[in-house]
């Protein structure tokens, strides 16, 4: 039986395969982790689909496949019913538990141990190089976690630390050669983010609005909450007035449809929020916001964001967003940015820092403020100059006067 690599995610055609879990000539129970792959935006496992010997590894780690390609090969019960040739060997390969005759004690034809752990415990072991089957899981059913790995990397540092010092002691060759050249794989998530922004500027003609955006009121209203312990972030209110926008503008919650020359508008507003992680920048979705209050946003943003840092999304949380924010804000160094779409999508705005500047007020005095840039790419095919400017208008207006917009929900 071969078992192929299979879509496992909407448009994925090709992942890099990670990690094998099973080696040649071990049995394996059906739905049983046979090997993990890293797509353009998670980690996966792709299971045994039924008991069997894993006969064959057809590809090795680390190297990039299509979807559709056999990663290994197993031998079933069903394969050696059907092939008496092979039936004799093949029963004894099944034969796992047997009895010794001469000491009466159970013993086993191979002697297996099955690693238990996540995608992402498994990553943290790659990175430092750690092998799994020498750590002791303390988790349920003898699963690894997270600490067992660092408790295991943190002995191992102790107990080399002697040899550490004396080679610091030790004098060091100079290096003849005077320059260094790193290499780093052009693979998996960062290849697929490659991919996917040529895409979008390829397809899509780009056009970016810029605007400024008084936060002074949102962050007295903010504190405000605070003090009767309600906490909500600044990207929970950005995020609920976009979808208050987009409810007025639904030109930009949209996608075109080229070879039936139609633009689907959609009344659903699955917000995508653009999360900067190890592997590369992944885009978690919060759905329905135009239904959710702020509270929901803020507790939601904050655990896809968690999940996202931790490669521990779903596909599901992963696909479907119809507008993406990106708040480069809390970095720092940031005024503006030209930011590219997330295809098939018709627009994205991103925000920037916030800093205290002196603004002349309507009645002309002049009075420090917390202002934040905003930039604003849409897609020109779709929508016009003129309605950007509107749509991020009315947006401004809710985020200067957050009460009011309090009162949209109403």
């Amino acid at each position: 039986m071969e078992v192929k690599l299979h879509d496992i995610g909407e448009g994925m055609t090709e992942a890099v395969v990670l990690t094998y879990l099973v080696q040649k000539g071990d049995y394996v129970k059906a739905d049983q982790p046979l090997v993990e792959v890293q797509t353009d935006k998670m980690v996966a496992e792709i299971p045994a689909p039924a008991e069997g010997i894993v006969q064959d590894i057809l590809v090795r780690e680390g190297e990039t496949i299509a979807v559709g390609t056999t990663i290994l090969t197993l031998q079933t019960s069903a394969a050696v019913q059907h092939n008496p040739a092979s039936s004799s060997n093949a029963s004894e390969s099944f034969r796992l538990p047997s009895v010794n005759e001469e000491t009466g004690g159970s013993v086993l034809t191979k002697n297996i141990r099955r690693v238990l752990a996540t995608p992402y415990t498994r990553k943290i072991a790659r990175e430092y190089g750690v092998d799994l089957e020498q750590i002791a899981g303390t988790g349920p059913g003898g699963r690894i976690t997270d600490e067992d790995v660092y408790r295991f990397i943190e002995a191992k540092q102790t107990k080399s630390a002697s040899s550490a010092a004396a080679l610091e002691a030790a004098p060091k060759k100079e290096n003849s050669s005077a320059s260094a050249t790193s290499v780093l794989p052009f693979r998996g998530r960062r290849k697929q983010i490659a991919k996917k922004m040529a895409q979008s500027l390829y397809t899509i003609p780009h056009c970016t609005h810029f605007e400024e955006v008084d936060v002074t009121e949102l962050i007295r209203f903010r504190e405000e909450l605070k003090q009767h312990d309600i906490h909500i972030s600044a990207t929970a209110f950005f995020i609920k007035a976009l979808s208050l926008s987009l409810k007025q503008f639904p030109i930009f919650n949209a996608r075109l449809d080229e070879e039936r020359e139609e633009i689907h508008l959609y009344a659903e507003h699955h917000i995508g929020i653009a999360v900067d992680t190890e592997d590369g920048l992944i885009v978690p979705v919060i759905r329905h916001v135009e239904r959710k209050s702020l509270r929901e946003i803020h507790e939601e943003a904050k655990q896809l964001t968690k999940r996202a840092q931790e490669n521990k999304l779903s596909v599901s949380e992963i696909t479907g967003s119809t507008f993406t924010i990106s708040n480069v804000g809390p970095l720092g160094g940031s005024i503006g940015a030209t930011p590219i779409i997330n295809y098939p999508e018709v627009a994205l705005m991103a925000f920037h820092k916030t800093k205290k500047r002196p603004m002349v007020m309507e009645n002309d005095e002049i009075a420090i403020r917390s202002m934040m840039n905003i930039s604003m790419s849409f897609d020109h095919r779709v929508a016009d100059g003129a309605t950007a400017v509107t749509f991020t208008n009315y947006f401004v207006r809710l985020i200067e006067n957050p009460k009011r917009m309090l009162m949209e929900l109403v």
